[in-house]
C-alpha cells in the first residue's frame, strides 16, 4: 500500500470559515478538503478526508482505518482533551499518525493545554493554521517513505 492516508477531523471543523476566524482563519472546510486532496495528488498520496461531530463515529473510523490506510492525520478538535476512547483507538492503529491543530492549543484556554492523544501519535503540528494540514501531508508522506527502507 504505502500511499493511502486518512485525514480525520473532529467536532465543529465542518464549520471552518464560519466560526472564530481569529483562531481558525477564513478557509472553509470544503476548500481545506480540496487543498489537501490536491496536495496528495501532487505527491502521489491517495487521501480520504472525513469529519464527524460524534465521538463514537470517530472511534469507528479510526478502528476501520487499521486495514485500509498506511497513515493518518487527525485533528480531534475538542475530543483531543476529553476522549480516552479516541486515544485508545489511535493506540491500536500502529502506523504513523500526525496530530494536528489549526490553532496553537498551548496558547489558548488552560483546559486545551492537555492532549490525551499526543503520547500515542508519531508527531504533532500546532498553530500553523490550515497550512498545517499541507505540512502534515508532506511529513506523513516522508514518514511512509522512510518506513520502506
Amino acid at each position: 500500500m504505502n500511499n493511502k492516508i486518512i485525514i480525520i477531523n473532529g467536532p465543529n471543523l465542518n464549520l471552518l470559515g464560519e466560526r472564530e476566524q481569529s483562531q481558525y482563519g477564513s478557509t472553509t472546510f470544503e476548500k481545506l478538503k480540496a487543498n489537501c486532496i490536491k496536495k496528495g495528488q501532487e505527491i502521489s498520496l491517495d487521501i480520504e478526508f472525513v469529519q464527524s461531530n460524534v465521538e463514537g463515529e470517530l472511534v469507528n473510523i479510526i478502528q476501520d482505518a487499521r486495514e485500509k490506510y498506511d497513515g493518518m492525520i487527525i485533528n480531534a478538535a475538542g475530543f483531543t482533551h476529553t476522549s480516552v476512547a479516541i486515544r485508545d483507538a489511535l493506540d491500536l492503529f500502529k502506523k504513523p499518525i500526525i496530530e494536528l491543530h489549526i490553532s496553537n492549543i498551548y496558547k489558548r484556554e488552560e483546559f486545551r493545554h492537555k492532549s490525551l492523544i499526543s503520547d500515542v501519535v508519531t508527531g504533532g503540528i500546532f498553530g500553523l493554521g490550515s497550512e498545517g494540514y499541507i505540512l502534515a501531508i508532506i511529513s506523513l508522506q516522508k514518514s511512509l517513505q522512510n518506513e520502506n527502507r
